[in-house]
């Protein structure tokens, strides 16, 4: 288990996403622009954590940050390589190995160490059941008395 002496009242950004233009490209769409994100958090020189529903879903991102533009590249690694302790971001399915920054929560739930970060980037989904486990997040963060603030996915390229 991790411990660190600070714990923090993170501010919280959920992002709206976009009507895809075809249903079945709505998760895709929601990891690159998870991938964008991290990728813009990185150059800020932020450390980050993504929370993941499931391995399949940790693997999946860590190969589409491999597949990322050269000049995009985000030193990454998955929670089980003997390497993330020295990698910025760390992709896993329970909690970060070591103190990091971030949080992006793409998992349905939020994480039992949210106060840990100074930063959560968490979704909102257009399909509606999923759009309602976001609103249940949101209802927890708030009553863990995290700054909220909701804005539209931006639109990526």
């Amino acid at each position: 288990m991790i411990t660190h002496p600070f714990y923090f009242m993170a501010h919280v950004t959920f992002y709206l996403m976009n009507e895809p233009s075809v249903a079945a490209q709505a998760m895709t769409e929601k990891y690159q622009l998870v991938c964008s994100l991290v990728t813009d958090l990185f150059r800020q020189n932020q450390t980050i954590f993504v929370l993941c529903q499931t391995q399949a879903e940790a693997d999946m991102l860590d190969e589409m940050l491999w597949q990322q533009d050269p000049d995009s590249f985000v030193p990454h690694g998955l929670s089980e390589e003997s390497t993330v302790m020295q990698a910025p971001v760390e992709i896993g399915t329970l909690q970060p190995r070591r103190f990091r920054q971030v949080l992006v929560n793409i998992s349905d739930a939020v994480s039992p160490h949210a106060n840990r970060f100074a930063q959560i980037v968490d979704f909102v989904p257009v399909n509606e059941s999923e759009k309602q486990q976001a609103r249940e997040r949101y209802k927890q963060y708030r009553a863990l008395g995290f700054t909220l603030e909701t804005v539209p996915a931006p639109v990526l390229p």
